[in-house]
């Protein structure tokens, strides 16, 4: 069953985020989709769930404020459905320019050397990932933070990781461009991004309609396939570039 409720006090895309990852954390709550215009939670429930249950997952921020509407919803429209009217390029351009443009300048960078060399290539594209990525996410950090939350297994359990997961990607950053300590740099990026990809693989495959953190607060990016690939790539690169320095 579907009910939605009026929710007052939401005025970001963060608010949206925090409201329904605490309204998701109550037992029995098998879905949380939010209309940020109309200040509306449609909340799909394995059981009928009293209201003031819903209110108590809130009564830490009581700006948020949740009442009913009495109105059952029998199909809710996810959170993206202003994206299905557009086609995949354009739901999901914002990444893909971005990784179009990181794989441009490194190709230049490797054109300068007068040669390609596969493993200088993917440390100069993973410096340009790390750090791009992270500039998003430190514009507004609370925001990414909170996001991330929804679906990261540890910053499920400890807020702060998604603080710290913004700064640890802008040290990675530095450390492929610089050089520093490559066997470590490598050994820490296939670690922290083999933990990120498990929350997000569980996502998608529940198929939970949620925001992907990927790129901060910035861009309202559906939660898929592509957030899977974009940290395969990253594992396998650093993989790669562990076992060439390895052997």
């Amino acid at each position: 069953m579907t009910h939605t409720y009026h929710v007052t006090g939401m005025t970001c895309s963060g608010c949206l985020a925090k409201v329904q990852g605490l309204l998701s954390k109550v037992s029995g709550v098998r879905n949380v989709q939010i209309d940020l215009v109309k200040a509306e939670a449609a909340i799909d429930m394995e059981r009928h769930i009293a209201t003031d249950e819903l209110k108590a997952a809130l009564k830490d921020y009581p700006k948020y404020q949740l009442s009913e509407n009495y109105q059952q919803l029998q199909e809710v429209a996810p959170v993206f459905a202003d994206k299905e009217t557009k086609s995949w390029i354009a739901t999901y351009k914002p990444i893909l320019f971005i990784f179009g443009y990181i794989t441009c300048i490194t190709l230049l960078l490797e054109y300068g050397y007068g040669e390609f060399v596969w493993m200088r290539w993917m440390n100069h594209f993973m410096a340009g990932f790390f750090l791009v990525f992270s500039f998003f996410k430190l514009l507004n950090l609370k925001g990414f933070a909170e996001s991330y939350s929804m679906y990261d297994i540890i910053a499920k359990k400890w807020k702060s990781w998604g603080y710290l997961y913004a700064f640890t990607e802008l040290a990675l950053g530095f450390a492929f461009l610089t050089g520093f300590n490559p066997i470590l740099t490598n050994i820490i990026t296939f670690v922290v991004m083999a933990i990120s990809i498990v929350g997000v693989l569980q996502s998608v495959f529940n198929k939970r309609k949620i925001k992907c953190a990927c790129l901060g607060d910035v861009f309202s990016l559906p939660m898929s396939t592509i957030t899977i690939i974009e940290d395969a790539m990253m594992i396998g690169m650093s993989g790669v570039m562990l076992l060439s320095m390895l052997q």
